[in-house]
């Protein structure tokens, strides 16, 4: 339970792009579009998902002092990370690139930018400095990538549909969208409410 608990509160909770504003560039950027947020999502759902756990593993045994190592190491915290993190979206850019040569054309320069997406390496600093254990530091991860995936489907579905809408000249393209973006914030702000464990519960 605990498990589905850290899940649905890192997705709707504390939805890492409407509640902290991280990995807006790509988020504002790739979001024109359905069909090339949708696979922009589903890599940072990989990303995220595959890089938090090993980011666990690094920081709690080599690491730590507790660790093999047995020194402190946690200066070199972010170096580990974002080698960790760029290594992931490596494999995703050849896996994209070989399977789905449009999707890897569409996203552009903005899929290797996800080692570089705040939202990646702010969800690992997340899991430090909450103390996760590994099975919540997974969770997170996936929860965190989840809800990423839904805020960019839902905000480039509404940039579809706005694109026929008759907006004033100077609030188009990115001020809409950071409108929109503040609207969607505000909507997730009230599930803040909402306790994940008693959902989970069925109180």
């Amino acid at each position: 339970m605990e498990f589905l608990n850290t899940f649905i509160k890192a997705a709707f909770v504390e939805n890492l792009v409407l509640a902290y504003f991280l990995g807006m560039c790509s988020y504002l950027a790739v979001s024109k579009s359905v069909s090339t947020a949708f696979g922009l999502g589903l890599a940072v759902i990989f990303v995220l998902g595959i890089t938090m756990p090993i980011n666990w593993l690094i920081n709690e045994y080599l690491l730590s002092e507790s660790g093999l190592l047995g020194m402190d190491l946690t200066f070199l915290r972010f170096i580990l990370f974002i080698a960790v993190i760029a290594s992931m979206v490596q494999l995703v850019e050849m896996v994209v690139e070989k399977y789905s040569p449009s999707l890897y054309s569409a996203l552009g320069i903005f899929l290797p930018l996800i080692t570089v997406n705040c939202a990646i390496l702010g969800g690992s600093l997340f899991m430090v400095s909450r103390e996760y254990n590994f099975s919540n530091a997974l969770a997170f991860g996936l929860g965190g990538g989840f809800g990423w995936f839904l805020a960019i489907i839902a905000i480039a579905a509404i940039r579809e549909k706005i694109r026929y809408s008759n907006v004033p000249p100077a609030l188009r393209g990115l001020g809409m969208a950071f409108i929109l973006t503040g609207l969607m914030g505000i909507a997730f702000m009230s599930l803040m409410g909402i306790d994940p464990a008693a959902l989970t519960a069925g109180k």
